[in-house]
């Protein structure tokens, strides 16, 4: 399907779509809206959801929940535009695919847009990756004490350092970054969702638990107090950073968008399935949040799992914070795929004639197994990616406050801002329109709310780093 000269005219950006048909891709996509909503719950349900339990103490009992189903809402609309612009010019049967974020970006809205997106987009990734690394240590050093704990008391003095969890999480993310594209990771994802799914739900039942223990729901309208209004509005800015991080996953709905079959449509079928998993996570994100401040009310702890406000059924929190650490296996390959995918594919258009770049050897490392596609550049780039992130993890391992800087930096650009003016362009939204005034209000609300998020976010984590 093509566009006529006007429209060609009134959207210069849009001039490079063809007329007939692309080629076929070399793979068959064969995604469904199940696989779909695990790719989701995978990106969506990770970190995050540990620290919202703190952040709800902060916001109190009103704004915390309300704050929790606004972010849902957000996150959902900016998905629903974010899915049209899949397909051009025409969002169901347009012969052009925009198969990665960065791709539409510069189609929709041209080069230097893309530069700009480029900085904001690949620090995101690479904040989820180094914050998937401490949240995994987090969790390997609390089986150690959780099990101490057992054993010796809960007054006794279990303190287990975080660098070694980091590097065996690294040198796990080493192996499993080989396998070479988001087509190949659908088990993965699956298995990752399913991990969630354990840990939220032992999340949600041990703060249950809780509360019916204590015969009282604890907590207050305002949420935990503080030495002055200052202190308190730091900390209510890095709770909505918090949030902020749990929510959005726009960096990668449309590479997860591009794995998926048609008939029907792909973006009728990925604005259901981000609707369906959007509405599963904010159910279980509700609950883990609201019963882990019903349970602690001032005391509630930054990491529900890991902060040791729970420590009987021992073996039920070892096993919460397994699942934990194997649900961000998959989640840290989700956010890094895309990383991988464009740093390989720039660099094999750079050196098209480079063996180390281009060519795959078969190495055969386990029998009755295929052989395996080794490409050089893909082992050295991807091992040297997940070193980093860990080193980073090593130098900043404050989990709040490393989740709030990041919500708040990407949460505005990256969900908000390039969704809603590539929808204007795919949409051809004129200025001044009934729809664009609405969304570009709703664009300058969520730049405030990024804005005091990131403030409080950086004062918490330099105060975390200096003392």
């Amino acid at each position: 399907m093509g566009i006529s000269t006007s429209e060609g005219e009134d959207h210069p950006l849009m001039s490079n779509f063809i007329a007939t048909d692309v080629e076929e891709d070399s793979f068959k996509r064969t995604g469904t809206i199940w696989t779909a909503i695990a790719h989701i719950i995978t990106g969506v349900i990770g970190a995050g959801v540990l620290s919202l339990a703190w952040s709800m103490a902060q916001l109190g009992w009103v704004a915390g929940p309300l704050t929790m189903v606004v972010f849902a809402a957000i996150t959902v609309l900016s998905a629903n535009l974010l899915c049209d612009c899949y397909r051009s010019p025409d969002p169901e049967c347009g012969p052009t695919r925009n198969r990665s974020y960065m791709g539409a970006v510069q189609l929709y809205l041209g080069d230097r847009s893309k530069q700009i997106c480029g900085v904001f987009f690949h620090e995101s990734l690479y904040g989820c990756g180094v914050a998937y690394v401490i949240t995994a240590a987090a969790s390997v050093r609390a089986i150690q004490k959780s099990n101490c704990y057992h054993k010796e008391g809960h007054e006794a003095p279990c303190h287990y350092g975080d660098s070694i969890y980091m590097l065996l999480f690294g040198g796990v993310q080493i192996l499993v970054s080989q396998i070479p594209d988001f087509h190949n990771m659908a088990w993965l994802s699956i298995v990752a969702a399913i991990m969630s799914f354990c840990y939220s739900t032992i999340g949600l039942a041990l703060g249950f638990a809780k509360v019916v223990e204590n015969t009282e729901i604890k907590g207050s309208i305002g949420g935990v107090s503080a030495d002055s209004m200052a202190e308190k509005l730091w900390l209510v800015f890095q709770a909505l950073g918090d949030i902020a991080f749990a929510y959005p996953y726009s960096i990668i709905l449309l590479e997860i968008q591009d794995t998926l079959k048609s008939p029907p449509p792909e973006n009728q079928t990925m604005k259901k399935a981000s609707t369906s998993a959007i509405v599963i996570t904010t159910f279980f994100y509700l609950c883990c949040g609201c019963f882990g401040y019903a349970a602690f009310g001032s005391d509630t702890p930054g990491n529900l799992l890991t902060g040791f406000g729970f420590y009987e059924p021992y073996w039920l929190i070892d096993f919460a914070n397994a699942c934990i650490v194997l649900h961000l296996v998959g989640g840290y390959q989700v956010f890094s795929q895309p990383v991988f995918a464009f740093g390989e594919g720039w660099l094999s258009g750079k050196f098209p004639d480079s063996g180390f770049v281009n060519n795959f050897y078969s190495v055969k490392l386990i029998p009755m197994f295929p052989a395996f596609q080794l490409n050089p550049l893909r082992l050295c780039f991807r091992t040297a990616y997940v070193v980093s992130t860990t080193v980073i993890a090593m130098v900043f391992p404050y989990f709040n406050q490393v989740l709030g800087v990041l919500g708040a930096l990407n949460f505005w650009p990256l969900a908000i801002y390039f969704p809603v003016e590539m929808y204007f362009v795919q949409r051809k939204i004129g200025a001044w329109t009934k729809k664009w005034v609405v969304l570009q209000t709703f664009s300058l609300f969520c730049l405030m709310v990024s804005i005091v998020a990131l403030i409080g976010s950086v004062e918490g984590l330099i105060e975390a780093k200096f003392t």
